[in-house]
């Protein structure tokens, strides 16, 4: 059986934070200072994902390119909804015969 692409990187950045942050908690100063424990856990579990997760992270990235291509494009439908609303609005202008005319600026008082 094979994991998904995405379950597989999400736990190894998990891994990647959690035990540099196990292991920098066990020294007294971090146990103090967890705070600074999750920063320096967060930029070498940065720094690991960098080096050694651009696999996984390629793979998620194909799995989202090709779950994009198979679903329908909203964009289309859209932007027919837009031109349908215009064209009825521009109908109705035309028809009443009403202009609109931009708003002229009125002599600026200074």
């Amino acid at each position: 059986m094979k994991l998904p692409p995405v379950l597989v990187y999400t736990v190894l950045r998990l891994l990647a934070f959690l035990v540099p942050f196990g292991i920098l908690m066990l020294f007294p100063l971090f146990q103090q200072f967890y705070w600074l424990a999750a920063i320096f856990a967060a930029l070498i579990g940065l720094s690991l994902s960098m080096l050694f997760l651009r696999r996984p992270l390629a793979q998620v990235s194909a799995q989202v390119q090709q779950r994009r291509a198979k679903a329908p494009s909203s964009a289309s439908k859209d932007e027919d909804i837009e031109d349908a609303a215009a064209d009825a609005a521009a109908s109705t202008t035309t028809q009443s015969g009403a202009t609109r005319t931009a708003p002229t600026e009125a002599s600026d008082p200074r």
